[in-house]
């Protein structure tokens, strides 16, 4: 696995406010485009990985899927297990991973058959977390209304499954632990293209890549709070807006509640046109899978401090 140097990271990445500055120097707040961002974040470190989809730790490990495989790494970002066929022997066949999550022993997967922009037979699969084989599998219920799967998250307060539908993304999907469906929660302001989602301190994260990459434009990260999951809809609000990544697009996201992390994969390098991937941009031979890892510094408990002090 490579890793970035800081140098070459403060090429790719801008503060918040739109300046440059070299990443790992600084923390990020973002200004407030709906309600108010809880934390600060610092950049720690980036590093490679082999998978563009999805992230998530159980505070010893990482595990990252591309759209076809799962990839196990331990903490320093070295690779140790690999599964390049995961979907072998499924009916109906899928192609297609999205964001995953790691949660009591076992890898929450959602998987679909994706092509030109658009999912179908979706289900939710878990696989063991050190073999990276398929354990069970729950078929999705099309009276949801979804139709992609792009992210999935346990909600551990609350004991459901969410996901996110990258097509249409003005909803959030729950589900309970047996794979049941249970309800959708309307997204207002309505984020476009939602990537990934993760939940921390009892509230939702969900990445979105509303950013032109060829413009070179930041995507963003959105928070929905805890009190507002039950609702029918709710406003959500801006958490960061994730600095510009060249050519690039944000991915998943997950939370290291061990280390107090955010946890963010990003691409960069390739277009892609409706969710499928087609030539390479000026500068680019590859596709690059990086994964973001910022400290989380709490608004609350620094506001706390500075009153003690």
């Amino acid at each position: 696995m490579k890793s970035l140097t800081l140098a070459l990271a403060s090429f790719l990445i801008a503060n918040a406010d739109g300046t440059s500055g070299i990443r790992g120097g600084g923390s990020i707040s973002s200004s407030s485009l709906i309600g108010k961002s809880k934390n600060k974040y610092e950049l720690k470190k980036v590093f490679e990985v082999e998978g563009r989809q999805g992230i998530t730790t159980n505070g010893t490990h990482y595990w990252n899927s591309a759209s076809k495989g799962l990839y196990l790494y331990d903490m320093e970002g070295n690779l140790l297990n690999k599964n390049e066929n995961p979907f072998e022997g499924m009916d109906p066949p899928v192609n297609h991973f999205g964001d995953i999550n790691y949660y009591n022993g076992k890898l929450f997967t959602g998987v679909e058959w994706f092509e030109d922009g658009r999912g179908q037979d979706i289900s939710n699969i878990l696989y063991d977390p050190d073999t990276l084989n398929a354990t069970e599998t729950f078929p999705w219920n099309e009276d949801s209304g979804q139709v992609e799967a792009s992210a999935i998250a346990v909600d551990a307060d609350k004991e459901l499954v969410w996901m996110t539908d990258w097509v249409e993304s003005n909803y959030i999907y729950a589900y309970n632990l047996d794979g049941e469906y249970v309800d959708k929660l309307h997204l207002r302001a309505t984020p476009t293209w939602t990537q990934g989602i993760a939940f921390y301190k009892g509230d939702a994260y969900v990445t979105a890549d509303d950013g032109d990459a060829d413009r070179k434009e930041d995507d963003n990260i959105w928070r929905i709070d805890s009190e507002d999951l039950h609702n029918n809809a709710t406003y959500i609000h801006h958490e960061m807006a994730f600095p510009g990544l060249d050519y690039g697009e944000i991915e998943g996201l997950d939370f290291n509640k061990e280390t107090n992390e955010l946890i963010v994969l990003a691409n960069r390098g390739q277009r892609i046109v409706l969710g499928m991937p087609k030539d390479y941009y000026p500068g680019y031979d590859r596709e690059i899978h990086e994964v973001y890892v910022y400290s989380i510094i709490d608004e609350e408990d620094e506001t706390e401090s500075s009153a003690i002090a």
